[in-house]
């Protein structure tokens, strides 16, 4: 699908504030994919689709070991090279967008993240490496004015099928469950992950739709409240942004407040 056809059903939701990492680098190795642009792709397996080709300047990655069902979609890393001749002390800042393997890596990269773990000049040297020793970093992931951001997936088809992609997911947190309220029993209906950060479920309840995840992290397991997220029509094709300034930021029970 082309760029021009391609659109979003986003919200926008408030995450507890978790602005610290682990500090503990871990070693292991990178390569990089091909692409003729240094883009991202836009087939990764976490399901992003084209938004997949550009989230963070197209610093991205794929990972294999680091993949966990797919919960390791959005996650954040500081990821840098170990040859002090070619490479930054920083390295590069990405995102997980896709499961990749490599020999013996823990990241395959977009070439733009990885020619930017060089120095300056040294790019094109750090290139003919292919696969380079790296340690690597989770960090928080920071978006401007958002904290996790979800998007309602192309595949789905009004009003028998919805799938729901976790797009950004703020600070050091996965999400690992997504459940829809249903209003007639009053209780939460679970969604399946059916692929990458992608949840799903048919023929969800008519009417706007209240959302929740479950997100572990520093905090621990936190339930987080989306009310009216999906409107009553939704349209894979049509963008709608939410700022939830008062989401539950602490386990919830199963009704609604």
């Amino acid at each position: 699908m082309g760029l021009c056809q391609y659109y979003l059903l986003s919200v926008v939701l408030l995450l507890p504030a978790l602005c610290y990492s682990q500090y503990t680098f871990t070693s292991s190795r990178a390569t990089y994919y091909g692409s003729p642009d240094g883009l991202g792709t836009p087939t990764g397996a976490c399901g992003f689709g084209a938004y997949g080709r550009t989230v963070n300047d197209a610093n991205v990655a794929g990972v294999s070991r680091l993949w966990n069902n797919g919960t390791g979609c959005g996650a954040c890393y500081q990821v840098r090279c170990n040859v002090p001749e070619v490479c930054t002390d920083y390295g590069v800042y990405v995102v997980v967008t896709d499961y990749g393997e490599g020999d013996d890596t823990d990241f395959v990269l977009s070439p733009r993240a990885y020619g930017r773990m060089a120095l300056a000049d040294k790019a094109e040297e750090l290139y003919t490496f292919g696969v380079v020793d790296v340690e690597f970093l989770r960090v928080p992931c920071r978006f401007r004015g958002y904290n996790v951001m979800f998007k309602v997936h192309e595949n789905s088809k009004y009003p028998q099928y919805l799938a729901v992609a976790t797009l950004y997911v703020g600070g050091q947190n996965d999400v690992l469950a997504v459940e829809m309220w249903q209003e007639d029993c009053k209780e939460w209906m679970p969604m399946k992950r059916a692929f990458g950060a992608v949840f799903d479920i048919f023929y969800p309840p008519p009417g706007p739709m209240n959302l929740r995840f479950q997100v572990s992290g520093s905090a621990g397991l936190t339930w987080v409240v989306a009310n009216n997220a999906i409107p009553k029509v939704w349209k894979a094709g049509v963008a709608y942004d939410l700022l939830l300034k008062g989401v539950l930021c602490t386990p919830v029970s199963s009704k609604l407040n």
